[in-house]
């Protein structure tokens, strides 16, 4: 049922009544909380998931183990039934047709309304071939089971604001210059892929981009535009995805991918430094507000139909912008204000401001001190593991060091239109304006969510 809103108000709300939905990336960060908030803000009528199959475990019982996250228990105790609107499609997004059965495709064909397709690798270091197969063919199958839908209202394909990190205004509009989709493809399959995922042979490829996730995912809308034909195709584009801001609950989140493994590093004292340049802007968005903007824009495509592909940037730079400098004073204050459990050493250090002295600083304050304590460690007869740690935690900071020495503005006139357009209610169900969020209380949340949901630590411990 629609939340704290009058549901007659809603115009959102109402699209979703007695809809089918299809999602792919269901049990990712992003999607959980799509699908949270489907089934608690809609009345839709079915949420159907693509799962892929674990050998021994039926799909069922993948369902119950993604409903039993944190993320559903708000969810769970107003509505006990929940589960029954929700239902799985054993698929793959690597195989043909996302391999699947001839049953499931007919509900496709047949049912289905409305399709987002949030599935994709977000390594940055992932390899070509593979970055290909999940960001790029991934996106040429949807469109093929798409077209075959008879009752598609919407499909929804969730990009990121990095896709074009070569420009540093970037629009919202699809670049034709980011290489020929369906040729890349075609080359992955031909090659000999121990050659294409060799260092120097995938940065001849990728060309000006940093890595092959921001080269994929560009050569990904590039394929919309290419096959997407008469399909309602909207994008999405959402900065670096942190954890949510108001709903269903504070600084949820469940991974330590990107800024949350530093925070996390830094919190338990192994890390003392990263490389960023303070004046540069981070541009970080709440998970809610995406998701938010993905479920408005489907209602915005279905009802008022145009024959270009809308792109809309998801960006807080415009609206409540936020230095690395601002970011690094705020976040040592959380860790500090709500300490993590089973810390190496006293949360200290800091940002660096040029390469050299961050690789000095790493070396002579991380590397250096994990090499005594694993010494330690092993002359108590324990298993040495603080420079395994450390390594893998530089490997993380090299992938990452681009984004956090640049910035870009992104503009977001149509998100902004969108927002004029919806109602108070929608306003306040499907909130996508985050210019009144105070960083300062998000990244309190931010810490805390990371200590509960992701490290399992007792907020008890700590005086919350």
């Amino acid at each position: 049922m629609v939340e704290q809103v009058k549901y007659q108000e809603s115009q959102i709300a109402q699209f979703y009544d007695d809809k089918s939905v299809f999602i792919t990336g269901a049990t990712g960060f992003m999607g959980k909380v799509l699908v949270e908030k489907l089934l608690r803000s809609t009345n839709v009528k079915k949420l159907y998931l693509l799962i892929r199959p674990k050998r021994g475990v039926q799909t069922k019982v993948r369902i119950q183990e993604l409903m039993s996250s944190n993320i559903f228990d708000k969810l769970k105790e107003s509505s006990p039934d929940v589960v029954s609107r929700v239902e799985a499609i054993e698929g793959d997004i690597t195989a043909p047709n996302f391999g699947i059965n001839a049953d499931d495709e007919r509900k496709l064909i047949d049912e289905f309304n409305v399709v987002f397709h949030s599935a994709a690798t977000v390594r940055f270091d992932e390899a070509l071939t593979k970055a290909v197969n999940l960001n790029v063919v991934a996106v040429f199958t949807i469109m093929e089971i798409c077209k075959k839908m008879k009752n598609l209202e919407a499909l929804v394909q969730v990009s990121t604001a990095y896709c074009n990190p070569q420009l540093r205004v970037v629009n919202e509009e699809i670049y034709s210059v980011n290489g020929d989709p369906q040729g890349i493809v075609d080359m992955c399959k031909r090659m000999d892929e121990t050659l294409l995922n060799s260092p120097k042979m995938t940065k001849q490829i990728i060309g000006n981009k940093p890595n092959t996730y921001t080269f994929t995912k560009a050569l990904g809308e590039s394929a919309l535009v290419l096959a997407g034909g008469s399909l309602p195709i909207v994008v999405v584009r959402p900065s670096i995805v942190v954890p949510t801001w108001q709903e269903p609950l504070p600084g949820w989140l469940d991974n330590l991918n990107g800024i949350t493994g530093n925070i996390a590093a830094f919190g338990k004292g192994v890390m003392r430094t990263c490389w960023v340049k303070r004046d540069k802007f981070a541009d970080l968005i709440p998970c809610d507000i995406p998701i938010n903007l993905a479920i408005a824009v489907a209602w915005k495509t279905a009802t008022q139909p145009t024959n270009s592909i809308p792109v809309y940037n998801c960006t807080s730079g415009s609206s409540n912008p936020l230095s690395w400098g601002q970011l690094e004073k705020i976040v040592f204050s959380a860790i500090r204000k709500f300490p993590f459990e089973g810390v190496v050493r006293y949360p200290g250090g800091g940002f660096s401001e040029y390469e050299t002295t961050n690789k000095i600083a790493q070396f002579t304050r991380e590397s250096v001190p994990a090499y005594f304590l694993d010494t330690a460690a092993w002359m108590m007869g324990k298993k040495p593991q603080m420079m395994k740690i450390v390594q893998k935690m530089h490997k993380a900071e090299l992938a990452t060091e681009f984004f956090a020495t640049n910035d870009w503005k992104w503009p977001t006139e149509n998100k902004e239109k969108l927002h004029m357009e919806m109602t108070s209610a929608d306003k306040k169900a499907f909130n996508i304006d985050m210019s009144t969020m105070n960083w300062t209380d998000f990244f309190e949340d931010y810490v805390k969510g990371t200590r509960q949901y992701v490290l399992k630590e007792d907020l008890a411990t700590v005086n919350v």
